[in-house]
C-alpha cells in the first residue's frame, strides 16, 4: 500500500483547500478511538462537507474540532478504491472489517474429498485441505443449477448424509435411474467411487476439456470404424457437456488455478495499473508507465515480462483468498467496472498479446 497524503487540521480548516476534488479513500484522525474511514468520489467536497461548522444541532455527521488530521489515497478506478478500502477496513476495524466494506462472499462448489466417499455441496467459504473448490459463481441459484447439471455428467451421488455402507441400506431414486454408483449399497468400493470422483475433479479443474476431449476422440474413432450410429450418441454426449459448460459463470474456474491481471486507470498519467492474482490472492499492484522511463526503447512486452518475472510467490489464508476472490467478483460482475480482466491458467502461459492490448485501451482517452 503506497504511503498516504497527510493533512494536519490542528492549524485550522485551511488546509482543506489544497485538497484536489478527486476519487479517493481517506481516514480521519481524531485525538483517540479508532479512525473514520470513508472512499468517495469526490474528495475535497466529501471532506469540506465533514468539517464545515454549523449553527446549531444537526444530524449529519460533523468532525469539526474532533479529528486532528486526514490521510488519503487518491484512486484512478474502482477496483482500487474498493480493494484500498478493503484492506484499511481490514486494518482498523478487524471485527467488523467485512460488514464495513459490505464484502458479500461468492458461492463455489466443493467436491468434499476428506468423506470416505466424496460428494459435491454449495458453499461461501474455502478451506479444507481435501476439498476441490470451482467458482466464484454469480448467485447461488447459478452455482446450483451447475452443480444439478454437472452431476448429470457423473455418477456421484448427490445425498448429503454420512454414507453407511451396507447392501441394506434403501437407497434413492438415483441410484435406480443409473446416475449413481449406488456406494450406499455397497455396489462398489472406495477405490471404484473414487475414480469416478476422481473423473469429477479433473473435468472442473480443466474446464471441462478432459470430458470433450475423452469424448472427441470416441467420436471420431466410431466414425473411422463406421459405426454411424454409436458416433451420433457420443455427438450427442459432446453437445451436453458443452450446455453444462455454458451454465458456469465466465469467472467460475477452479481456484487453484486462479490466475488472472486486472488492467485499470491510474493516477500517473501516461500509466495503468496492473493488478496481478495469482492463486485468488491479489498482489501489490504495479504501476505500468505506457513509454519506457529514460531515452531507451524497450518493447511493452519486454517490460511486461520483467513485471511478471518479480512477482512475488502468493500464500495466504484460505480466508484472505475467498475475501479476495470476492473482490474480484464484485468488480468484475459489477455495472461499474472500470478495466479490464484477462484470466490465464498458468503465468508461464501469460497472453502477453492481450495484455498489451488491454493496457492500450484502459489508457485511451
Amino acid at each position: 500500500m503506497a504511503p498516504p497524503k497527510t493533512i494536519d487540521l490542528t492549524t485550522g480548516l485551511t488546509a482543506l483547500e489544497t485538497v484536489p476534488d478527486r476519487p479517493a479513500v481517506f481516514l480521519a484522525w481524531a485525538r483517540e478511538g479508532a479512525p473514520y474511514l470513508a472512499r468517495t468520489a469526490l474528495l475535497k467536497r466529501r471532506l469540506s462537507r465533514l468539517f464545515r461548522s454549523r449553527a446549531g444541532p444537526s444530524r449529519l455527521l460533523n468532525l469539526a474540532g474532533v479529528a486532528e488530521k486526514v490521510e488519503y489515497w487518491p484512486t484512478a478506478s474502482r477496483l482500487e478504491s474498493s480493494i484500498l478500502f478493503y484492506r484499511l477496513a481490514r486494518k482498523h476495524y478487524p471485527e467488523t472489517y467485512l460488514k464495513l466494506a459490505n464484502l458479500r462472499l461468492p458461492p463455489y462448489l466443493r467436491v468434499l474429498l476428506s468423506n470416505p466417499f466424496p460428494r459435491t455441496q454449495i458453499t461461501t467459504r474455502l478451506g479444507g485441505a481435501k476439498s476441490c473448490h470451482y467458482g466464484p459463481f454469480r448467485s447461488r441459484t447459478s452455482a446450483e443449477q451447475f452443480e444439478s447439471k454437472c452431476l448429470d455428467l457423473f455418477q456421484v451421488r448427490r445425498c448429503q448424509e454420512d454414507l453407511v455402507h451396507s447392501p441394506e441400506h434403501p437407497g434413492c431414486i438415483y441410484g435406480e435411474m443409473n446416475m449413481c454408483l449406488r456406494p450406499c449399497q455397497a455396489v462398489v468400493g472406495v477405490e471404484e467411487y473414487q475414480s469416478e470422483v476422481d473423473r469429477l475433479t479433473e473435468f472442473l479443474s480443466s474446464g471441462g476439456k478432459s470430458l470433450l476431449d475423452a469424448i472427441g476422440v470416441a467420436r471420431e474413432r466410431l466414425s473411422d470404424e463406421l459405426n454411424f450410429e454409436e458416433a451420433a450418441r457420443q455427438h450427442k454426449r459432446y453437445e451436453k457437456v458443452q450446455e453444462v459448460l455454458r451454465l458456469s459463470d465466465e469467472l467460475a474456474g477452479d481456484i487453484d488455478r486462479m490466475h488472472g491481471v486486472a488492467v485499470t486507470p491510474s493516477v500517473a498519467p501516461e500509466a495503468v495499473e496492473l493488478w496481478f492474482m495469482a492463486r485468488g490472492i491479489w498482489c501489490d499492484p504495479r504501476r505500468f508507465p505506457l513509454a519506457a522511463p529514460g531515452a531507451e526503447i524497450v518493447s511493452m512486452d519486454h517490460r511486461l515480462r520483467q513485471v511478471v518475472e518479480a512477482l512475488p510467490v502468493a500464500r495466504a489464508a484460505a480466508r484472505d483468498r475467498q475475501e479476495h476472490l470476492a473482490l474480484l467478483a464484485r468488480w468484475y460482475h459489477s455495472s461499474w467496472r472500470d478495466g479490464e480482466w484477462i484470466a490465464f491458467d498458468d503465468f508461464q502461459k501469460m497472453p502477453y498479446r492481450k495484455l498489451v492490448n488491454a493496457i492500450h485501451r484502459v489508457a485511451a482517452p
